[in-house]
């Protein structure tokens, strides 16, 4: 029997990854070329458009290298019985591992500072700007899933008392449940954003919520750009609305408005969150384990669980 054939539209890492998947599998990068396809690979920021999974009348199985689904069509996936999977659970620690990094480097001036002294101007006798302590603050979690539950335990770890929002409150959890972004905000002093993307909660965070973080405030997202506001954010940051943002993703990245490329109390990565070998190896594996079990008619390991 021939292998099946899957269209890739982002490889797996790292490589031996991607070599395991094509050694497997016969692999197409061409959509056009696509249509007796099954099996799509993809990543959480690529998703498929509904476009795309129009062109692919075969398609049973969408499997997500990463956790987000917000760029996936899930209303046409569910109407014509198409699998999504996911990779959950083994990226959580390295996002909330960068989460809390982005804290310490806004809140202690770390990329700041780095520039200032390639500057030459620590050795002209120069003096950085003082930075705040981050450990210890009250510390607020939008969006209670894997991720934000995995950097909650870390953060009550370190002192810091951790209050969250969710759909609903969880009886269960050790930390203080808030009903709305804005109530979060101004109870706490960190505000972690690691609420999934989609039109749901696009724009969850804007001027009102910032306010209410105030002027000693930092926020950290290493959810999904959209979920921030960009204009309210670059305004919070050169008004003083709030003390600093770290962000590993932006409204339109990789385009990053100049308004957060000019403020100095702005730290940015580049969407990097899971980009650890560790859990991309993970990731990579969890994906090639749901296609092996589509093939072979198995249960999904991972399905997507809304």
């Amino acid at each position: 029997m021939s292998k099946p054939r899957i269209l890739v539209l982002a490889d797996p890492k790292p490589q031996d990854m991607a070599d395991r998947l094509a050694a497997d599998y016969r692999i197409t990068r061409d959509i056009a070329d696509a249509g007796d396809v099954q099996i799509v690979v993809t990543t959480g920021g690529l998703g498929l458009s509904s476009a795309q999974m129009a062109a692919l009348p075969a398609l049973r199985l969408i499997a997500v290298n990463g956790v987000g689904v917000d760029a996936v069509d899930l209303d046409q996936a569910r109407a014509r019985g198409i699998q999504v999977s996911t990779t959950p659970d083994v990226l959580s620690d390295a996002v909330a591992e960068l989460a809390l990094a982005l804290a310490l480097a806004t809140g202690r001036r770390i990329a700041e500072g780095d520039r200032f002294t390639r500057a030459g101007h620590w050795a002209a006798g120069g003096n950085l700007a003082m930075g705040m302590p981050v450990l210890g603050r009250r510390a607020g979690i939008l969006g209670y899933g894997r991720i934000g539950r995995r950097l909650a335990a870390m953060l009550r770890a370190l002192g810091s008392e951790v209050l969250y929002t969710s759909r609903s409150e969880k009886p269960d959890s050790p930390d203080g449940f808030r009903p709305d972004a804005a109530t979060l905000a101004r109870d706490c002093e960190l505000l972690f954003v690691t609420a999934a993307g989609g039109e749901g909660t696009r724009g969850l965070i804007g001027a009102a919520e910032l306010a209410a973080l105030g002027p000693s405030g930092l926020i950290v997202n290493v959810a999904r750009g959209p979920v921030v506001d960009n204009a309210a954010l670059i305004a919070a940051l050169q008004d003083g609305i709030i003390a600093g943002a770290g962000l590993d993703v932006v409204d339109g990245e990789p385009d990053v408005p100049q308004g957060l490329l000019d403020a100095p109390n702005c730290v940015l990565t580049p969407h990097i969150g899971s980009a650890t070998d560790a859990a991309r190896r993970a990731m990579a594996q969890l994906v090639l384990d749901n296609i092996a079990a589509f093939v072979a008619g198995r249960p999904l390991p991972t399905p997507y669980q809304p």
